[in-house]
């Protein structure tokens, strides 16, 4: 993939910058985006963020976690915890997903970052989810993470928080593979799980088919 200008990384950024400049246009001081991480794997949590942005610093290269390199994710990791006005980052564990399903524990950690953030937001731009039970206005945009700054950084602070965890856990459960495929149901996995069993990681719920 040939790299970006300058020029088309200021472009992009203020293309991507249109429903926060929106918001701010309808009388919103500090609208938040949200996003999460990990509703997919079969082991570890999911995680959520949510991200104010300074509309006066720009963080050029934002885009969709899962379109970026992981070199690429961890520098823009850095720099939107350094640049943003505020932000957020909140897991919620296997055990809460096996107890109130994968939805409902993307929501709650989502519903937690928008409770902790040290900024409170006043409107929310969100990933298609719809998002009850915070008293904000949401504006639910299909495929926000490549649309919206915002929702854009969340996705990276949620994916490398939650990257980094499943690194962790990787030397807590050797044989794993869980710094390679971060939980998620690769051939590997389901092979290591036949051989070494479920660990207190595993989603009980997403591997019914093996027990």
């Amino acid at each position: 993939m040939a790299r970006l200008t300058q020029e088309q990384l200021e472009a992009k950024y203020e293309e991507m910058y249109a429903y926060e400049k929106q918001a701010r246009e309808d009388g919103y001081s500090f609208p938040g985006g949200i996003d999460e991480a990990g509703r997919g794997p079969l082991a570890g949590p999911v995680v959520a963020a949510c991200c104010i942005l300074d509309p006066d610093v720009k963080i050029l290269g934002l885009d969709d976690s899962k379109k970026l390199t992981e070199k690429k994710r961890e520098e823009l990791f850095v720099q939107i915890k350094e640049k943003a006005l505020a932000y957020a980052v909140c897991a919620e564990s296997p055990e809460t997903i096996d107890e109130i399903n994968i939805l409902e524990a993307t929501k709650k950690a989502m519903r937690r970052c928008v409770e902790e953030i040290s900024i409170e937001p006043d409107i929310l731009l969100i990933d298609a989810v719809k998002l009850e039970g915070t008293g904000l206005p949401v504006i639910p945009i299909i495929k926000g993470d490549a649309k919206s700054d915002s929702i854009a950084a969340a996705s990276i602070l949620a994916k490398v928080t939650r990257d980094h965890m499943m690194m962790d856990y990787d030397k807590e459960y050797p044989g794993y593979g869980f710094a390679k495929h971060k939980g998620y149901g690769t051939k590997d996995h389901y092979a290591a799980i036949r051989e070494h069993g479920i660990t207190p990681i595993h989603r009980r719920s997403f591997l019914k088919v093996i027990h």
